[in-house]
């Protein structure tokens, strides 16, 4: 079955209905600090074990930068167990949070400020968590795309050499479509789509791709 562009996948995703029962923009909390430590908290692991994580961070009230930025290692690292790697990913969200503070003086003004390069400058943070936090957390025209991006599109027989080349492809296809306002929404939205059908309809390593009509 062919596929043109990114638009007819994303044209085709959205008469499924895939996100009917998640959030609007499918990441929780999305626009808030606490997708930044989610977006670190889901690297290799399931996201069930990071809502448990952010569960204990939200309890603790210490899900905020300036608080992080100033937590005590052991706790967090027993805060954060769930979601696995906790001694490093207990570092990167703390080093990341006195950073965040220390170049920006808070939450708003990150989101408001920084770019994918400061990011990618951050112990921890790939482009994956990069593009998670631009384009959930800031709202910024990033689309993610991950292991479940490319499994959908060589199921449709595309190979891409990199994670930027896989990127362009899926973000080339939309522009077109959606202004610089509404891009933001609508890769959130993509990337959230292609997740859930992914995990919705594999078996192993296949995908069953009978979706365009």
């Amino acid at each position: 079955m062919e596929l043109q562009d990114s638009w007819e996948l994303f044209s085709a995703l959205e008469k499924l209905k895939l996100l009917e029962n998640s959030p609007p923009l499918w990441w929780p909390a999305y626009g808030t600090f606490e997708v930044v430590v989610g977006a670190v908290l889901t690297q290799n692991t399931q996201w069930e074990r990071v809502q448990i994580s952010l569960d204990n961070l939200r309890n603790a009230e210490i899900l905020a930068p300036d608080l992080l930025a100033q937590a005590y290692p052991e706790i967090l690292m027993e805060l954060i167990r769930p979601s696995g790697l906790f001694k490093a990913k207990a570092s990167n969200i703390i080093r990341l949070s006195h950073n965040m503070i220390e170049e920006f003086g808070d939450f708003e003004t990150f989101a408001l400020s920084v770019d994918r390069d400061w990011l990618l400058r951050q112990k921890g943070v790939g482009p994956e968590t990069a593009d998670s936090i631009l384009c959930y957390a800031c709202a910024r025209p990033a689309m993610v795309v991950d292991a479940y991006t490319a499994r959908l599109l060589n199921a449709f027989g595309y190979e891409f050499e990199s994670y930027d080349e896989l990127q362009e492809w899926c973000e080339a296809g939309m522009r077109g479509y959606f202004d610089t306002v509404q891009l933001p929404a609508a890769f959130a939205r993509f990337h959230g789509m292609i997740l859930e059908y992914v995990k919705m309809n594999s078996r192993g390593k296949i995908v069953n791709v009978e979706i365009l009509g």
